[in-house]
């Protein structure tokens, strides 16, 4: 996957480069698949299969001149796992699930992950067998509220979920999802609670480690590992693509989280009494 940062940069333009890039390809071995385009940041971000990183960069010299200002090797099931296997327009550009061929698809993904608090502990005081109980019902939780919600599973943690989110607010209402539904056995069976931690940020798909939603992926462990049991918290990000969609957050302020040399502003979302 390679990123531009083209400036000001309309979509028309991006589709007449990636026809460009199309009758190109074939002389440097490559294939280009599909691209994204955040009109907002100036960004594009082209998925493609080629031999290396120079036979890339050859095409887009050769095609238009707007060489790639760094290019990542990702699996195509790390891709499909953060990026959905999304559909194209005419003109090559990803669009958003269900949208029309203009809802271009930005790229911007909500990471969300689950933990499920004082696992080890549970193992010992349950016994292994209980202990798989609950973390089946864990995974049936979580998985139900991903399928409601428009959530995709990337991997089991082993005592936790990883999911990508198009919507942040999807991401938001499969979190008190989850919350309510635990909250509901947790009344139920009273002797056998099963609380979670929940924490999800929100970024682009290439943002620095030379990985694929690199730092997203890592403030959203950070939140979900900073959280308390049954909280759910979320960037200051989240907080402002959920405006206007009838959800609530506590604006917690400023968070040290281990690993960012820099506090965090973090917001509990709101979930006992929550309209979702």
């Amino acid at each position: 996957m390679d990123i531009h940062e083209l400036g000001e940069v309309s979509a028309e333009d991006v589709a007449k480069a990636h026809l460009a890039d199309l009758e190109a390809q074939e002389k440097y071995g490559v294939n280009y698949l599909k691209y994204w385009v955040n009109e907002n940041c100036g960004k594009v971000f082209c998925l493609v299969e080629a031999p290396n990183a120079e036979a890339a960069h050859s095409c887009h010299r050769e095609a238009h001149g707007l060489v790639a200002r760094k290019i990542i090797e990702i699996q195509p099931e790390l891709a499909d796992g953060f990026l959905g296997d999304v559909q194209t327009n005419a003109a090559g550009a990803a669009i958003l699930p269900g949208g029309e061929t203009d809802a271009r698809d930005p790229g911007i993904r909500t990471v969300l992950f689950t933990d499920i608090v004082e696992s080890t502990t549970l193992t010992q005081s349950l016994g292994d067998e209980a202990a798989m109980e609950l973390l089946d019902l864990h995974n049936t939780v979580v998985r139900n509220a991903l399928a409601d919600l428009g959530g995709r599973e990337v991997k089991h943690t082993g005592d936790g979920i990883m999911a990508s989110f198009v919507s942040a607010a999807g991401a938001v209402r499969s979190a008190i999802q989850i919350q309510r539904e635990l909250a509901k056995h947790a009344q139920a069976n009273p002797q056998r609670p099963l609380k979670v931690r929940v924490g999800a940020a929100a970024g682009e798909p290439v943002e620095q480690h030379n990985d694929l939603f690199g730092s997203t992926v890592q403030l959203a462990a950070r939140l979900c590992a900073h959280a308390q049991p049954e909280q759910i918290l979320v960037t200051n990000a989240i907080a402002e693509l959920c405006l206007g969609k009838g959800l609530q957050f506590e604006d917690l302020g400023e968070v040290v989280l281990k690993g960012f040399g820099y506090p965090v502003r973090a917001h509990a979302a709101a979930w006992k009494q929550a309209a979702i």
